[in-house]
């Protein structure tokens, strides 16, 4: 059952199943808690508390929110921690791993561990060599560039196309669910505030995370050229000895979608490294 916490007369929606330490799970932009479908009861099965949350503006969250920034996302992810009762470990995707990496931040005392899947959580500069060499890469920016500018739901489903070099068995029912749910008032809005924030905030809390944290990259995701490198400046920004760098081979932006059992196998030994105590 989907339940509603209230912030500033906004809402945000999220479902919890399961029993055992805290875990909330955090999507990315123009997606909503239904992008974990695999992932959620997988990590209740083995024993976690789940909370898959609806990011602001998104999913069944209200629109309509004052801002998007991974500094706010941030803010509502430790009111879930604080209202169901922490500490937690955040798994956050694309914008929400740098709003993971925000909370960790800001309340060392409420998050035990990070794991941030295909993350935007560094200032992105524009990669013109990227642009030229990759062609994945370069079909995924101008189509956000669409989306961005234009509010293009079409060029979002050419976006997600090339996301998602390997689609799940139930990818045609999961593309009219995200195309409805964009149609309502206020949701195009929300993704196209969403893509022109920057990450700098979430770039600027790397060095102040005090847990530890795993950042696991698809190698075709078309966000980037060099994924893999993505990563590995990521966790140079992390406080030594802090971060993990995993590689999926195949899988694109949303590896949790497209790969789940791969995700499932990195993600319990790191939770019950971190929450054993929890």
């Amino acid at each position: 059952m989907t339940e509603y916490l209230d912030i500033a007369g906004n809402t945000i929606a999220y479902d919890v199943m399961g029993q055992g330490p805290l875990v909330v799970l955090a999507h990315g932009i123009g997606d909503s808690r239904h992008s974990y479908r695999f992932l959620a009861p997988a990590l209740a099965d083995a024993g976690h508390r789940v909370a898959n949350v609806d990011i602001r503006g998104c999913g069944d969250s209200s629109p309509g929110w004052d801002g998007y920034s991974r500094t706010d996302i941030a803010g509502d992810l430790l009111a879930v921690v604080r209202h169901l009762g922490g500490p937690a470990v955040l798994i956050g995707q694309s914008i929400s791993g740098g709003a993971a990496t925000i909370a960790a931040a800001t309340a060392p005392d409420l998050i035990r561990g990070v794991i941030e899947l295909a993350p935007f959580t560094r200032a992105q500069s524009i990669d013109l060599g990227g642009l030229l060499r990759v062609k994945r890469f370069r079909t995924g920016y101008l189509q956000i560039a669409q989306v961005m500018f234009r509010g293009s739901l079409a060029s979002w489903k050419k976006y997600l196309d090339v996301a998602m070099p390997v689609k799940p068995a139930d990818w045609n029912a999961e593309l009219g669910r995200i195309e409805a749910k964009l149609s309502e008032p206020g949701r195009m809005k929300a993704l196209q505030a969403m893509c022109k924030t920057s990450p700098g905030d979430a770039g600027a809390a790397l060095p102040k995370v005090t847990c530890p944290v795993l950042i696991v990259e698809g190698s075709l995701d078309p966000d980037w050229a060099d994924p893999h490198a993505e990563g590995e400046r990521i966790i140079a920004d992390l406080p030594r000895g802090l971060g993990e760098l995993a590689l999926i081979e195949g899988a694109g932006h949303y590896p949790h979608t497209q790969t789940p059992d791969q995700v499932l196998a990195l993600a319990l030994p790191f939770l019950a490294r971190t929450l054993a105590d929890a």
